[in-house]
């Protein structure tokens, strides 16, 4: 109920994880408590389709994925993304813009497509229908091997709006047709999802605005309602914010166990292991310097934003998180201050007098108490990094001490 899950779908789930835990025997290295814990985290993932489920593709190109959604679920913005995460795997995308209704809708996807480097069609205020199936016939010409249908939304469905994409559907048949799901609308995401999917018959889920204050109880909800899979959720503002839908590790979320794969995943991603192994060894070696700390610092910025790492470690409380307001700007103060040390002083910050320290927070903008507080910092950071290093640090996560 906390993560927003429509009330149906929570009597439904509790009834079956109750079947399910009936005569279960209690494994010797966990609880009963825990052994429940591991059941319902089981019907979860059980719920949202067990594993990642991939966009339909066509045999012959293109593709085409037909976009849909109520005004206001990030449709667009969300499928620009998508059309970019494609670009990246080597495909040659085309967004095309349906949406003729609302106002400047066509510049919004052009200005999204032109920072993504994805092209996009469009004939103006058009007839849709006949929009899409140009489109068609210029991807086809043009090499374009995914074509992104941005069909139009409305504040609310009505009987317009549904003739319209039962239109291009017909007219186009399209391989995918993915329903945009607003994962902050939680309960009301139910009601629109049982339409869309009842009128057109929906292939997958897009979750968007994943990154605010839900939980993804909307995922829970859309799927057990539709039967249809979340394929990809929109996880930040930032047009590369975008990945596939793991139900695993949404189950985790709901939760409130963090998501330490995804965590580990964008860790990888932003640490170079040549880096990571040099790290290593300067740790165990306790040559741990205020460079290497510039480059950590460097690294875990690499990787989004700091409130977005904190909420994927487990035990964080994200109710707490929701009025939590981390200061990037924060990070970009104690690079300044380490920018502005000569490099004999970022190697031993010991000989960092008095006069010195004044030079550097005249250098910086900062003042001399924030000099103190980071060298102060940067000791306890020491200590930690050098206790890590002794013990095991998950692959990926080796020299990353944030």
């Amino acid at each position: 109920m906390e993560a927003d899950v429509n009330f149906k779908v929570v009597k439904d789930f509790c009834a079956a994880a109750a079947e399910r835990c009936k005569g279960k025997e209690v494994l010797e290295s966990l609880s009963p408590g825990q052994m429940v814990v591991k059941v319902v985290h089981e019907q979860l993932v059980d719920l949202m389709g067990s594993t990642e489920t991939k966009i339909n593709t066509s045999s012959k190109p293109p593709t085409i994925i037909m976009l849909c959604g109520l005004q206001g679920a990030g449709k667009t913005t969300n499928g620009a993304k998508l059309a970019g995460y494609f670009k990246k795997q080597g495909k040659r995308p085309l967004l095309v813009a349906c949406d003729v209704y609302r106002p400047a809708a066509i510049k919004q996807l052009e200005v999204v497509g032109s920072q993504l480097g994805v092209p996009v069609y469009q004939e103006g205020q058009g007839d849709p229908v006949k929009i899409a199936q140009n489109a068609i016939e210029h991807a086809k010409k043009h090499g374009n091997d995914l074509v992104f249908l941005d069909t139009a939304g409305r504040l609310h469905i009505d009987e317009e709006l549904m003739d319209e994409l039962g239109r291009v559907k017909e007219a186009v048949q399209p391989h995918e047709i993915m329903l945009a799901v607003d994962a902050m609308t939680g309960q009301d995401a139910v009601n629109a999802a049982a339409v869309f999917n009842e009128r057109l018959g929906i292939d997958g889920i897009l979750l968007t605005k994943l990154d605010g204050d839900s939980r993804g109880g909307a995922a829970l909800s859309a799927r057990a309602v539709t039967g249809k899979p979340v394929k990809f959720c929109g996880v930040g503002e930032k047009l590369e914010q975008i990945e596939p839908f793991y139900p695993d590790r949404m189950a985790s979320r709901i939760l409130g166990m963090g998501d330490v794969l995804t965590l580990i995943e964008k860790a990888e991603q932003a640490i170079d292991d040549k880096k990571a192994a040099e790290m290593e060894k300067k740790l165990r070696a306790g040559r741990f310097t205020l460079n290497d700390f510039l480059d950590q610092m460097g690294q875990l910025r690499s990787m989004g934003s700091l409130q977005d790492v904190l909420g994927m470690m487990p035990g964080m409380d994200r109710r707490a998180m929701k009025d939590l307001k981390v200061d990037e700007r924060a990070m970009n103060r104690m690079e300044a201050i380490v920018l502005s040390m000569t490099d004999k002083e970022r190697e031993d910050p010991g000989i960092l007098n008095s006069s010195r320290r004044r030079r550097i927070a005249k250098g910086s903008g900062a003042r001399v108490e924030d000099i103190n507080r980071l060298i102060k910092q940067f000791d306890m950071m020491k200590a930690l990094a050098k206790q890590m290093a002794g013990g095991k640090v998950p692959k990926g996560m080796k020299g990353l001490f944030g």
